[in-house]
């Protein structure tokens, strides 16, 4: 049997490279170095096959370099593209993700928050749907768009900005009459106020709008009656629609074909968020897209810098619109 070789250690490293121990220990932490040093230990550190013992380093830090991830679901696009960024920004910095999906329980929310306090994360990033989210003062949250007060900092899109954006731009190409379509739900959120940001813009700009909002766990034929309530003559009463998410603009487009209506040339239609569909990458409609990326950086930028105490209690980053198709321009 032959003898197991002895797992190399950081002195090991040093020694390797002709370096001082400290300088390792920079290396491996992500610190700077003179670039030739950086390059020597990382050489040394490759032909020796030395890995970081993360439980040791923790234990030396006082950190677990876990960062717990509470999100509703991995089906909805613009959540699987958020959770996959903060992965990403956590692992560029050396720490894991633990990620739960609650379905939108807010038992379930309550229960993993909890749940990721005795797993001793360094943090959470919570995308929450239960207003009474009660969080331990032993551990630093980051909300993302539901504002819970002062002490927890929440970061989102300028969802009210967005508003604004589509009916200006749904103006701009000739539009005369608008619709909103909205279905989520009845809790106060950030994503609320890209109606307040439409209506607001529809009159300041004297341009008629009507409003179809419906709760979580409607049918979706509540939409298309509402549709097929407004047909005249072949005709839709308004040329323009908001969907306040892109995955219903998707469904109230397969609903004005199955109506012979087309889209753009009868109804422009605008979504929220920047889906793209999985293989092609071509986003699903015309849309307003959320910064993801900023997003999850700003994110995990406050919660391992330890800036909460200065951090604002609203951090609303900007959106843009991407022409997809379901508008003239």
């Amino acid at each position: 049997m032959s003898e197991q070789k002895p797992v190399p250690t950081m002195k090991d490293v040093a020694r390797e490279a002709g370096v001082a121990l400290g300088t390792v220990s920079k290396v491996v932490n992500g610190l700077p170095v003179g670039e030739d040093y950086r390059v020597r230990v990382e050489e040394a550190i490759e032909k020796l096959d030395y890995r970081v013992n993360s439980y040791a380093k923790g234990l030396r830090s006082n950190k677990t370099f876990l960062v717990a991830v509470v999100m509703p679901n991995l089906t909805n696009p613009f959540f699987v593209r958020l959770v996959n960024a903060i992965n990403k920004a956590l692992a560029a910095r050396k720490y894991r993700m633990l990620f739960y999906a609650t379905d939108y329980d807010p038992q379930q929310e309550q229960e993993f928050v909890l749940l990721a306090e005795q797993q001793k994360v360094d943090g959470i990033i919570c995308l929450s749907y239960n207003p009474n989210l009660q969080i331990p003062a032993s551990i630093p949250l980051i909300s993302i768009d539901r504002y819970f007060g002062a002490r927890i900092s929440c970061v989102s899109s300028d969802n009210y900005g967005g508003g604004r954006l589509v009916a200006e731009k749904l103006v701009e190409n000739g539009c005369k009459n608008l619709a909103f379509l909205r279905i989520g739900s009845k809790l106060t959120n950030e994503p609320n106020k890209r109606k307040d940001g439409f209506v607001s813009a529809c009159e300041a700009l004297d341009i008629p709008y009507t409003l179809k909002i419906v709760d979580d766990g409607t049918p979706y034929s509540a939409f298309e009656e509402f549709l097929r309530e407004h047909m005249r003559d072949g005709r839709l009463d308004f040329d323009g629609i908001f969907c306040v998410t892109d995955s219903l603009a998707y469904q109230i487009i397969n609903s004005l074909k199955r109506m012979n209506l087309r889209v753009p040339e009868d109804v422009q239609i605008i979504g929220f968020d920047g889906t793209r569909h999985f293989g092609d990458m071509e986003l699903y409609c015309s849309t307003i897209v959320q910064p993801v990326e900023e997003i999850a950086e700003t994110c995990v930028n406050m919660l391992l810098e330890r800036q909460l105490f200065q951090a604002p209690s609203l951090l609303c980053l900007p959106v843009s619109y991407a022409y997809g198709g379901t508008t003239w321009k």
